[in-house]
């Protein structure tokens, strides 16, 4: 033809394949019955990346992810498709653990907690922040000394999120990102209700920080979801910036 593609008719190949020795055609049938699968490529961000661009890969759902850090991938996934999506960030997909889905959702908290602390850094200071507290009725005292002293706010919540941090990462305590042992997973409201005490600081003391913090990353409303939806972790009385926006709205 003008367009010099070869034809060759159905006919034709039945009588190729008829044509071909015994061991052939076996081979050649059990050639054809193999699955041909294009291998998955790795997601990565390229070196000189712009912001615009990151993430360029099309979504996956969890369990088409091939990795022991797949649950993590998949939360971070959900956050950047839509972070003011709460309820279907922290809703526990089918056939996950709930322990370990709560372990890698405090994990993403902490990570991002360490920007909210990093916006308050000019605001509060020694002085202007010289005790740890919420509103004027709550005060916080610090447990990394070895004796539970006072510490100016900045160095609590620094202090509060290296401890969380160390403990989750220790691979003792949680030698596994699949699956979390009773005993581990027993800790884990304790370490929700002390990296909580950050948001509630920051909205009783520093307002339009975190105000403005929580405008772009929904992340003290994806915390109180998360309380809701696992009333285990921290108690309804416990989460004071809640309640006062309740006070508020009425």
């Amino acid at each position: 033809g003008t367009l010099g593609v070869l034809y060759v008719p159905v006919c034709s190949v039945q009588l190729l394949r008829q044509a071909l020795p015994p061991p052939l055609l076996a081979l050649h049938k059990r050639m054809s019955e193999l699955e041909v699968t294009v291998p998955r490529q790795p997601h990565r961000n390229p070196p000189g990346t712009s912001s615009t661009n990151l993430f360029g890969w099309e979504p996956e759902q969890l369990d088409a992810m091939e990795s022991s850090l797949a649950t993590q991938q998949y939360i971070q996934q959900l956050i950047r498709t839509s972070p003011s999506d709460v309820s279907t960030i922290i809703s526990l997909p089918e056939g996950q653990e709930e322990d370990t889905w709560l372990y890698e959702h405090l994990r993403q908290f902490c990570t991002e907690l360490g920007d909210l602390i990093a916006e308050l850094i000019p605001v509060c200071t020694v002085s202007s922040c010289p005790t740890m507290k919420a509103s004027d009725s709550y005060s916080f005292l610090c447990a990394s000394h070895k004796q539970v002293q006072e510490c100016p706010a900045i160095s609590y919540m620094v202090h509060t999120l290296e401890s969380a941090c160390a403990f989750l990462n220790d691979d003792k305590t949680f030698p596994s990102r699949v699956s979390i042992n009773e005993a581990s997973a027993a800790k884990l409201p304790s370490i929700a209700r002390r990296i909580y005490r950050i948001f509630a600081h920051a909205f009783f003391q520093h307002r339009d920080v975190y105000d403005k913090f929580e405008s772009k990353r929904w992340l003290c409303a994806r915390f109180h979801f998360m309380c809701h939806a696992f009333p285990k972790l921290v108690p309804q009385d416990m989460l004071l910036v809640l309640q006062a926006d309740a006070e508020i709205s009425t």
